[in-house]
């Protein structure tokens, strides 16, 4: 059965070919040494985006992740227009917050207060609360860093290069092959089909 699953679900991914953007070790969790690369492209201001850091990667972490079979990577994709006006904003002090070894505490609460900074615009008073008065100097400073804000702008163009389109969108990586799942297939059954034949 679980062999059947695997095949069901690499039916309907087509592989990617090329070579993986760096990964920000500070944006990354579990083993670098995993046999599968589990990448997702996501924006700070997508609800689906929300929903599927809230549900579906504690599972993915607590049964791949932490047991040394996936290494996951948090990649940045900010969602344009006049209706995602903060993302890019956000995804900056995101990255920012990684090179003090901060990102998942600021991810996390960017996600949590999406609703109240997705309105208001007040992207900073939303996660400056969880960052120490040190911390948030250096993340304000590093916001604007040409660095920082090349980094996501080069996993965002990765993310066009892959032809991701929406949000959020995962890139499955396993010996040199890279499948991309969309947001319509990100639910936890076909994941696990997935991973569970890839890391067997």
């Amino acid at each position: 059965m679980g062999m059947h699953r695997y095949a069901l679900a690499l039916a309907l991914v087509a592989p990617l070919f090329g070579v993986n953007p760096e990964i920000d070790k500070n944006k990354a969790q579990g083993s670098p040494t995993a046999p599968v690369v589990m990448e997702v492209f996501a924006s700070f201001d997508c609800p689906h985006c929300r929903e599927f850091h809230d549900v579906t990667l504690p599972l993915v972490d607590k049964d791949y992740v932490t047991t040394g079979k996936v290494y996951l990577v948090s990649r940045e994709f900010p969602l344009s227009g006049p209706y995602h006006q903060y993302a890019r904003e956000a995804a900056n002090y995101a990255v920012a917050a990684a090179r003090i070894g901060k990102y998942q505490i600021v991810a996390d609460t960017l996600f949590k207060t999406q609703m109240a900074w997705g309105q208001n615009g007040k992207v900073w008073d939303s996660i400056a609360p969880v960052l120490s008065p040190a911390d948030q100097k250096k993340v304000q400073a590093l916001s604007k860093d040409p660095g920082v804000v090349a980094e996501v702008q080069k996993e965002y163009d990765a993310g066009v290069a892959a032809g991701i389109n929406a949000t959020p969108t995962v890139i499955v990586s396993q010996g040199g092959k890279r499948y991309p799942i969309n947001a319509q297939q990100l639910h936890y059954g076909f994941l696990k089909g997935l991973l569970d034949g890839m890391v067997k």
